[in-house]
């Protein structure tokens, strides 16, 4: 992560923009206003920069750095690393998924033939294949036409629905729900739970919710870079926050650590940021605001009621192991099943009946969650001497955890969830996930878990939701705003993961953000 080892007062007292929040959305649009030749100013109330895109150490003595919150990149745009110049690379992953069921497993992705083969053993026949490629070449259309929208002006619904061009594409992703697709298009229960999982991550509903919250959460997950893949960022999250903090101060941007914005008044021309220090209170004056937070902390910093929060559901856990689990499935090897997502109690009925005893206020009995292996991908992440061990990471992501389950009990829920979920993922292997394990420099497992009421603690995210809100679909609402940033305030925009295509480690919002501030100041 990008720190400051000390924070001085801003030079000046006045900038073209201040942006509030030196996360990677935050950092983003820094580095393009200045670029463009504007003074910019980041107040961050942490010690570093990089928010929930970082790189950490979580264990003593264990020299290996974690993507501690956010973990894979798919919704940034090319366009932003090119146009910033930023040194930052992924890598694709050799395998898309491993499912296990009994001493079996459904492996997906690499060879199409072997994958052909896998869906063959797991159903008896070829319908289901024939029907995952019939399903994923729609989504993939579709994503080639809708992801490259995402850093333009915001498309009507009509306009958008017109640029898909394809009816019953635009009626499964835009207008039923997702569950609908599901079963129509799928026969099998484990194959029709991996597909509706990209619904889900960080999103609490069901299959058939009226709301159509899974709906906007699995385009997300499907048009990522006009093909849907998640990859791996090289040198963990961590390298890309460090790059875009590079990329901006190098543009001429002050980046200021432990300055923590506290309010912010405006007439809609000029407005003044107060901020505080360890030292006390100051003042910046600017033409813009940039808020890289959620909605709820923009109301606080204006003196608005604040809107009422969603609600996180996820359990994130970082592991270091000294070795891959054995499978139970022999014929796959375990560096190729973790190398992807390896799906765990995510079955079409699993997946159901674990909403529905989180719905009633219980955790689940079987938590559904999947995992990866990063550093088979990227070793880099690993030190020299946990590299010559052998060592390997492993970060699980829990799903249909809602916060509530959370509020009695926060530590007594989380290691019982935490219990049930790595039982889960024992039932699985071919030995206890325990005996993996790396140990610290205490001699404790390296094992962390974070609930939703973690993450809003430790990184103020509303009801611990990672997208702050829940997601938009991707067009604007007439007599909205041209950009999807903007506030009732005109010179104050929010460009954090809340604002309208926000969510996930994509750097739009701040790109937008910037273009509005630019387009503003050409006009």
């Amino acid at each position: 992560m990008t720190a400051s080892a000390s924070s001085p007062a801003p030079e000046t007292s006045s900038y073209d923009a201040v942006i509030v929040g030196g996360g990677h959305n935050g950092l983003v649009a820094a580095a393009y206003l200045a670029r463009a030749g504007r003074s910019v100013l980041v107040l961050e109330r942490l010690d570093h920069t990089g928010g929930a895109a970082v790189s950490t150490r979580p264990f003593a003595g264990v020299d290996v750095r974690l993507s501690r919150y956010s973990y894979l990149v798919s919704l940034l745009p090319e366009k932003i690393v090119r146009e910033l110049g930023l040194r930052f690379a992924v890598r694709k992953r050799s395998v898309s998924s491993y499912t296990p069921y009994g001493a079996s497993g459904l492996l997906v992705g690499g060879d199409r033939e072997r994958t052909r083969a896998s869906f063959a053993a797991l159903t008896g026949s070829d319908r289901e294949f024939e029907a995952w490629e019939a399903f994923y070449g729609r989504t993939a259309r579709a994503a080639r036409r809708i992801f490259p929208t995402l850093t333009e002006p915001l498309p009507t619904r009509e306009g958008l629905r017109t640029l898909v061009d394809d009816p019953e594409t635009w009626a499964m992703l835009f207008e039923q729900p997702l569950g609908v697709a599901v079963e129509k298009h799928f026969a099998d229960d484990l194959v029709r739970g991996v597909v509706l999982t990209d619904g889900l991550i960080g999103t609490f509903a069901d299959a058939h919710d009226p709301s159509l919250l899974q709906n906007r959460c699995f385009l997300y997950h499907v048009i990522g870079g006009g093909t849907g893949d998640w990859d791996v960022p090289v040198g963990g999250m961590g390298a890309l926050t460090d790059a875009l903090a590079d990329a901006a101060r190098a543009a001429g941007a002050t980046l200021l650590t432990d300055h923590e914005a506290t309010r912010i008044e405006t007439d809609g021309t000029r407005a003044e940021v107060t901020f505080r220090t360890a030292d006390g209170e100051g003042v910046v004056g600017a033409r813009h605001v940039l808020v890289n937070a959620s909605p709820q902390a923009l109301a606080a910093l204006l003196g608005d009621p604040a809107p009422t929060p969603a609600e996180g559901a996820q359990l994130k856990v970082n592991m270091v192991l000294t070795r891959l689990p054995r499978l139970r499935d022999r014929s796959v090897d375990p560096r190729e099943a973790f190398s992807g997502t390896f799906h765990i109690a995510e079955g079409y009925g699993e997946l159901a009946a674990a909403h529905a005893e989180a719905a009633a206020g219980r955790l689940p009995t079987a938590p559904p969650s999947e995992t990866y292996c990063h550093s088979l991908t990227d070793p880099t992440i690993l030190g020299p001497e946990a590299a010559a061990r052998g060592y390997q990471t492993l970060t699980l992501f829990g799903l249909h955890a809602p916060a509530r389950l959370f509020a009695a009990d926060p530590d007594g829920a989380r290691e019982a969830l935490l219990k049930a979920t790595l039982d889960q993922l024992g039932a699985r292997l071919d030995e206890p996930i325990a005996d993996c394990l790396a140990r610290d420099a205490d001699g404790r497992p390296c094992v962390e878990a974070k609930t939703p009421l973690d993450l809003e603690r430790e990184l103020r995210l509303p009801g611990g939701h990672i997208f702050h809100r829940d997601l938009s679909f991707p067009y604007g609402a007439e007599g909205g705003g041209r950009w999807g940033v903007e506030t009732d305030r005109a010179n104050v925009l929010l460009c954090g993961a809340g604002a309208v295509r926000g969510g996930g480690v994509s750097g739009v919002p701040g790109h937008n953000a910037a273009m509005a501030v630019l387009e503003a100041a050409a006009g």
